[in-house]
């Protein structure tokens, strides 16, 4: 598979993540703006919009920058507006308030991916506006699928709710491998053992869980002994994440639609 020309703004973590993925597919020459200006197989970086060729006509142009910057970013990419669809991971930022920057010609696909992305295992939903074709839709889908699974929704409100759950869900795993390590630590074990220990569990669950056709819950259960040490741990656990996982994720969510005011 060959990946048409397409045009990245921003070059963080996940731009790069992204270009990666493309770059394994065959990716057809493109380019990058990033202020850093770096450069990646296939894609030619410059520090701004003005310096890209006259000539350059993108299939897509993937805005990966911050939402606090949009406002700024975004505009400059109008001169598309009518050709490529423009595809952002901006969380946040809405097709309405896209289109304000871009023009009532652009035809814009909003997505969430998350970090496993890097490693070809992230997972993005993506919504597309009314004015994207299916042909540009097929593109999006392309694009997305080469870090990992892809999910479209109708609902452009429910991105709110993914960006807080599988968008800033690879945090609260790390989390989660960090507090182990730690509280290992505090129980005596080595520093080395306490880290290898977490972060194996963590990404050995993981991948169980990725292999099983069972729900989490019951999953869970499976490890649980009736009386045993991980029935007690659970029952100290129990009493606070629920709440506090719900508490987490309201407050990200609530976050995410204050991005776009």
């Amino acid at each position: 598979m060959t990946l048409p020309p397409v045009l990245l703004v921003g070059f963080g973590k996940m731009g790069g993540a992204m270009a990666a993925g493309w770059a394994a597919l065959g990716l057809e020459p493109s380019w990058a703006i990033d202020p850093n200006g770096i450069d990646a197989p296939g894609v030619r970086c410059v520090r701004d919009a003005s310096a890209l060729p006259p000539s350059f006509s993108p299939a897509a142009v993937i805005l990966a920058v911050k939402p606090q910057v949009a406002a700024q970013a975004v505009p400059p990419m109008r001169r598309f507006a009518g050709g490529a669809v423009f595809l952002s991971i901006m969380a946040g930022r809405t097709l309405a308030g896209l289109g304000h920057l871009l023009g009532d010609q652009a035809a814009v696909v909003r997505a969430m991916p998350n970090t496993p992305a890097a490693i070809r295992l992230g997972i993005t939903v993506a919504c597309a506006g009314e004015t994207v074709s299916s042909e540009q839709r097929g593109l999006c889908d392309a694009l997305l699928g080469a870090i990992g699974s892809v999910a479209w929704t109708d609902e452009e409100g429910q991105l709110d709710a993914v960006t807080a759950v599988s968008g800033g869900g690879p945090a609260y795993v790390f989390l989660l491998a960090e507090l182990l390590e730690q509280a290992g630590r505090a129980q005596g074990l080595p520093a080395d053992l306490a880290r290898a220990l977490a972060r194996q569990t963590v990404s050995g669950a993981g991948a169980l869980l990725a292999a099983s056709d069972q729900d989490a819950a019951a999953l869970r259960q499976a490890v649980t002994s009736p009386n045993g040490t991980t029935e007690r741990a659970l029952a100290v656990l129990l009493a606070a994440w629920p709440d506090a996982m719900q508490r987490a994720i309201g407050a990200a969510t609530a976050r995410s639609r204050e991005l776009a005011e």
